[in-house]
């Protein structure tokens, strides 16, 4: 337990560092519940005063958005934590240090998450909810299992970005692989375009991708749509993916370090 001690510390300073920013974290509300709201009309011109089409209701829409978007407000992931540390020079002294670099990153990257949950998503999604309305969970279990998923959802997305990050080792700047990586995400994830109107021939093959187990997977179990059978295989591939992308950034890593020349610092 002791080992994690420094970590809890690394993810306190980022938790505390993100509330002296606080016209940014207003705006960052201000922006979430913007977005709910536009895409939410968007859908409701296309649905054309229907309240249902081919068994997608305007109201699982709605859900699908406000919880889409504001997970995706707490999934704030840091993708330049190594790049900018490659850059500056300063990644040769961190390297130093008697702990884990990627146990920093993931630190950093939690006390950011946690304070937007409590003090972004929180109220986004109550304001959202008071003028939009949303679905109740399915069932109490339903609601863990969603808070579950969500969680594993996070893992995906940052072993995404762990991964991607590794790249700059062997890159002078991951500016378009970010952007690559970010559009992939906001348009396979369900967050921007619900999966459920994609050709089916696109579902079957965003499956076979960790992207729809970010945001789309939690909210399907929210709203009852997955047995506990289609909730457990969920849960399984959510891992594999975990594993599988952190693998390849540790690989990437250790070749890497190899590789690296620090000019600065």
């Amino acid at each position: 337990m002791k080992k994690l001690w420094p970590y809890f510390a690394f993810a306190k300073k980022s938790f505390l560092g993100r509330s002296a920013y606080r016209f940014n974290h207003f705006m960052g509300i201000l922006n979430t519940i913007l977005r709910i709201f536009i895409f939410l009309e968007i859908y409701r011109a296309l649905y054309g005063g229907r309240t249902e089409i081919d068994g997608i209701t305007i109201t699982m829409v709605a859900t699908n958005f406000i919880l889409s978007l504001g997970l995706d407000s707490v999934f704030c992931v840091n993708d330049y934590y190594l790049p900018d540390r490659i850059q500056n020079g300063s990644i040769a002294t961190e390297l130093l240090l008697p702990v884990s670099f990627h146990g920093r990153m993931l630190a950093d990257n939690l006390g950011h998450a946690l304070f937007q949950l409590f003090f972004h998503f929180v109220p986004a999604v109550a304001v959202s909810v008071l003028f939009i309305g949303i679905a109740a969970p399915a069932s109490p279990s339903m609601l863990f299992l969603f808070l579950l998923g969500a969680l594993f959802g996070y893992g995906v997305l940052w072993t995404i970005s762990f991964a991607a990050q590794m790249l700059s080792f062997w890159l002078i700047n991951v500016w378009s692989i970010m952007t690559i990586k970010n559009v992939f995400i906001n348009v396979l994830s369900g967050s921007m375009i619900p999966l459920w109107f994609m050709p089916e021939w696109m579902q079957g093959m965003i499956r076979f991708t960790p992207f729809s187990f970010i945001y789309f997977t939690p909210v399907q179990i929210y709203l009852g749509r997955l047995s506990p059978s289609e909730i457990l295989s969920c849960f399984l591939i959510q891992v594999f993916w975990i594993v599988c992308l952190f693998s390849v950034g540790m690989f990437l890593w250790k070749k890497g370090q190899k590789k690296l020349v620090v000019q600065g610092g």
